[in-house]
């Protein structure tokens, strides 16, 4: 079994704030995207660096509103937020 990891989210500048955690980077990027206001047509860029190595993993994400599944619960809603993220590319810095 994998750990799992922390990512801290971080923005154009650098600065960084929030952590997520997932056994994957995607995983984390899910969680973010979901929280966030992209859309398909203009996703949202995601930056996560993994604490404790130089890599940052950077995602498009964005969300859709989709039928629930049949399956549901009643509490459930009919219409729910599904995230969606494309994995861009990874950089490695020199300092953190």
């Amino acid at each position: 079994m994998t750990s799992t990891r922390n990512f801290v989210l971080r923005d154009e500048k650098g600065n960084e704030h929030g952590v997520f955690t997932g056994k994957q980077p995607r995983q984390a990027a899910l969680k973010v995207a979901n929280r966030g206001k992209g859309t398909k047509s203009k996703p949202q860029k995601i930056m996560l660096r993994e604490r404790g190595t130089k890599k940052i993993h950077v995602f498009l994400g964005w969300r859709d509103k989709v039928a629930a599944p049949k399956n549901k619960p009643d509490w459930m809603p009919d219409k729910i937020n599904k995230p969606f993220v494309k994995k861009e590319k990874i950089i490695k810095l020199d300092k953190i």
